[in-house]
């Protein structure tokens, strides 16, 4: 029996309980002396670079450590060292990673780390859907079993319940079948429901006929993927969510560190400003790429950006120093974002922002111009499109037998809807010529317009059901 394991538990779930308390940002130097001391592949890593612990005491010290990612760090040494006192034992649970950039990774976590994450869920529970006043179903339709998603949100959404909120989870994870049928007997006892995936699949529920979502006052927690506002109002108009600024928030979670920052009010009424505004947007972001937007909590999770990609700083299961996620994007303060975009937005969280493209590998490049996931999307959600398909795509640059590179897309096909190929084709080229001005300056005008395949709503070889999809395909 390790006891010293329940003094943590009780002082986790005592924190838990407690006001939140504003914390230095000097935790982060505690946490690597933490670390240093306690775990040993961290350790190790340091004696390689010739770095002794005592001599990091400022954050320019901090600064100067090592970069740490999956090759050179999680891949490299036996997955107990990764974690305090060189053993698994510390942890209770084991998630995997979805595997999107290769083979699946693991990350042992505790329950102090669920109850960390679960203040990002009190935020959007509590604070943005008055979770704490209004009895509340939360549905969790994330796939359930080794993956993060899952049994992760059901365990932070518990502690929530816990806490004292009046919330209670079902989990029929990402099957349709047993959501559409829980629903019906649950939804009417509750206030509220909340229904907690990723975006592709809340929208093929969303879409099924014959539910009538606006009888149970729907409110949306989404993840794992980027979305357009165009896709954030469609969804809503058909879910019956009357205010899509505080009714449906984004989280940007990992594997490696459970969740990172959430959307907030504050941070989708900007993002819908700029939205409006490409020319704007680009001037803020330095991209034509509308990025996800999100507030954090700089004494839970430490942002850096190094060569215009996210670095985090965090503890958990396997703590992280100074660890590069490869997702492209940055961070700004409150007061320094409001007054880049001129914008007054409506009362929340003065937190700062980090926002975030995703990863380069999750483009395809088309005479030198990255095609971006985000772009094609918001060509599919054009009025007489966006009823005929999922919204699930697949981009790839394709040769034919003369050496010739044209653009291909495969579109989901949404049952019974026989959508226009051509109408389609044109829309996706308007929205890439309008945000991407690497498509409007470097592709040809003459290959500007993609071929659109339309393949039937469950393709197996391109729309998979029940495995986590992909936008891009290289050749």
């Amino acid at each position: 029996m390790d006891t010293s394991r329940q003094l943590r538990v009780r002082q986790a779930f005592d924190d838990f309980f407690e006001p939140v308390e504003p914390r230095q940002e000097s935790w982060v130097l505690d946490l690597f002396q933490h670390t240093a001391a306690t775990v040993p592949a961290y350790r190790k890593l340091l004696r390689e670079n010739g770095i002794e612990p005592r001599s990091i005491t400022t954050f320019d010290d901090f600064q100067r450590l090592p970069l740490l990612d999956k090759p050179s760090y999680h891949e490299r040494y036996p997955l107990p060292e990764l974690c305090r006192d060189g053993t698994l034992t510390s942890c209770d649970m084991i998630a995997v990673s979805s595997g999107s950039s290769g083979r699946p990774t693991i990350w042992p976590r505790a329950l102090e780390d669920e109850l960390h994450v679960a203040r990002r869920f009190e935020q959007v529970l509590v604070d943005g859907f008055g979770a704490d006043q209004r009895t509340t179903l939360a549905v969790v339709c994330f796939p359930l079993g080794t993956w993060v998603g899952g049994l992760f949100t059901q365990a932070c959404v518990r502690h929530l319940a816990a806490k004292g909120c009046p919330i209670t989870v079902v989990a029929p994870g990402n099957n349709k079948a047993e959501i559409l049928r829980v629903l019906p007997e649950l939804a009417p006892h509750f206030e509220q429901v909340v229904l907690l995936g990723y975006p592709p699949f809340l929208k093929d529920v969303i879409d099924t006929p014959g539910v009538d979502w606006g009888a149970h006052s729907i409110k949306l927690v989404l993840a794992g993927e980027a979305f357009s506002e165009q896709w954030r109002d469609l969804v809503s108009r058909r879910a019956g969510i009357a205010d899509p600024v505080r009714d449906v928030a984004s989280l940007y979670g990992t594997a490696d560190s459970g969740v990172l920052g959430n959307e907030t009010a504050v941070s989708v009424s900007i993002r819908r400003f700029l939205a409006d505004r490409p020319e704007l947007a680009r001037e803020v972001f330095g991209d034509s790429r509308l990025p996800t937007l999100v507030q954090y909590d700089p004494a839970s999770r430490f942002f850096e950006v190094h060569d215009g990609t996210l670095v985090f700083t965090a503890d958990g299961g396997i703590p992280l120093i100074r660890y590069r996620i490869a997702d492209e994007g940055g961070i700004f303060g409150y007061d320094e974002l409001l007054a880049r975009c001129g914008f007054t937005p409506p009362p929340g969280p003065s937190l700062p922002f980090v926002y975030l493209f995703g990863r380069s590998l999750f483009t395809v490049s088309f005479f030198g111009a990255n095609v971006y996931p985000e772009n094609v999307t918001v060509g599919l959600e054009q009025p007489g499109i966006s009823d005929t398909v999922t919204g699930k795509f697949v981009i790839e640059s394709v040769e034919d037998a003369d050496r010739d590179r044209s653009l291909r897309i495969t579109v989901e096909t949404a049952p019974g809807q026989t959508p226009d190929a051509t109408r389609i084709a044109e829309s996706i080229r308007d929205q890439l010529l309008r945000l991407n001005s690497e498509f409007a300056h470097y592709v040809p005008a003459e290959r500007q317009l993609p071929e659109v395949v339309l393949r039937p709503a469950g393709d197996p070889e391109y729309f998979p059901v029940g495995v986590k999809h992909r936008y891009t395909r290289r050749s």
